[in-house]
């Protein structure tokens, strides 16, 4: 699997498409912090680009590999190698790849800024690693969408799909459920509603993190109470370690059941 994992991860770097990914994050934390003196003000602002973009680019990038990869993948399943092997790392080397991007695209302005020198560290850190478990959680996804479609548009079309769901229909769902059962207590159902989909979770992270739970009305007392805190922060932390690990397993389970 190392081998695969080598090949797809340096397969990828050689993309023109990951260059721009990694210099669009580079001049975006450069403007960042151009315009922004306060390091939390650029931390705030690239976390509504992070929690946007990163899952629309994983899951784009893993259905589109998939795809363009796929003759060189039989060949290789014409070879005495797991079929396991093949797909964990495919995935693996797409999804490290982007993450590398990520991090070391913004990381660059950071640090030649003295981001260690601020107490905004922790934020940054924060959000990175949120950065890094949505990549994985989406190239996952599309993964699993693209072994379950034979049909490219079909691939592409779901893929589309699930990011629109995740990021804009589930948010207007949740919230028109806030305001319909707004005679009902919330607490719990805001919890669990929140784990159920990454993005949330990865946001109500970050932003308890930078101390603004205010600006999430009711809800906000709610999540401080509970993510807040550090049992709360390890939950966190499991559920969206379940988000990658979940459809990592059904990647195996598709790929050794799928006909090629």
């Amino acid at each position: 699997m190392l081998k695969i994992l080598k090949y797809s991860f340096f397969d990828l770097m050689r993309s023109r498409w990951s260059y721009v990914y990694f210099f669009f994050y580079l001049l975006l934390g450069i403007v960042l912090l151009f315009l922004n003196n306060n390091l939390s003000k650029a931390v705030i602002t690239l976390m509504n680009v992070i929690i946007t973009l990163v899952p629309l680019i994983g899951t784009i990038f893993g259905v589109m590999y998939y795809y363009n990869s796929k003759e060189f993948t039989e060949l290789l399943l014409a070879q005495p190698i797991k079929r396991t092997a093949i797909f964990l790392g495919q995935f693996l080397g797409v999804a490290l790849s982007l993450s590398m991007s990520l991090i070391l695209g913004l990381g660059l302005p950071f640090v030649f800024y003295g981001i260690f020198k601020s107490s905004a560290i922790w934020d940054f850190t924060l959000l990175l690693i949120t950065g890094t478990f949505l990549t994985l959680i989406f190239t996952a996804l599309a993964f699993n969408i693209a072994l379950s479609n034979e049909n490219k548009i079909k691939g592409f079309g779901y893929a589309i799909l699930l990011w629109l769901f995740m990021g804009v229909i589930y948010d207007g769902i949740f919230l028109i459920s806030l305001v319909f059962f707004e005679d009902y207590p919330l607490d719990k159902f805001s919890l669990i509603a929140t784990m159920f989909n990454p993005i949330d979770l990865s946001r109500v992270l970050v932003l308890l993190k930078l101390d603004i739970s205010a600006l999430l009305g009711y809800t906000g007392a709610v999540f401080q109470q509970f993510f807040g805190t550090n049992f709360g922060m390890t939950i966190s932390v499991f559920v969206l370690s379940l988000w990658v690990l979940i459809p990592t397993y059904f990647i195996k389970l598709k790929s050794n059941r799928k006909d090629f």
